[in-house]
């Protein structure tokens, strides 16, 4: 665990965003998750059930390091946290007998505890859940759609240039 820890520290010298927050829910679990029915652990990562589950078996997987968002993920965690991810998915499908799942994760907006974590959801077909649960809509043309996809590749190419 020394190892993994210390490059979650070295992120540009600093220890903002990845050390254990007092009042986060998620960073309680993690320090003791008997309590949260813990389903997979390992140094990176705890996965528990959600208490207000989607359905049986919904569980989140949450980094051990106090990490708000997505964006603030230092690089030597994505590996490990996806990794368990796709872990946990293959593991709910199969232990819940499930057909397959929902794998999501919300960034500020709807997060209700402000540690990153990814939802895993049994899914089997006629369960009831329908797309995503927000209202959809369409763009107004195609002029609308490239007005939206130049912005998004600018604000990528912007972030690339940060990470040099």
């Amino acid at each position: 665990m020394d190892g993994v820890r210390a490059v979650w520290l070295h992120r540009r010298g600093s220890l903002s965003g990845v050390t254990a927050s007092v009042s986060c829910a998620f960073c309680a679990i993690v320090r003791a998750p008997e309590a949260a029915f813990p389903v997979l652990e390992d140094e990176a990562t705890v996965a528990f059930l959600d208490h207000r589950p989607v359905f049986p078996g919904h569980a989140l997987l949450v980094p051990r390091p106090h990490v708000a968002t997505l964006g603030d993920l230092p690089d030597p965690m994505l590996e490990p946290l996806f990794r368990n991810a796709r872990l946990l998915a293959r593991a709910v499908e199969e232990g819940m007998e499930a057909e397959g799942t929902f794998v999501a994760m919300n960034n500020r907006v709807s997060q209700s505890v402000p540690h990153l974590h990814v939802h895993v959801v049994p899914r089997r077909r006629g369960d009831g859940l329908r797309g995503f649960f927000w209202p959809r809509q369409k763009y107004a043309g195609a002029d609308a759609m490239r007005e939206v996809q130049q912005r998004l590749r600018a604000a990528v190419d912007r972030l690339k240039g940060a990470q040099v």
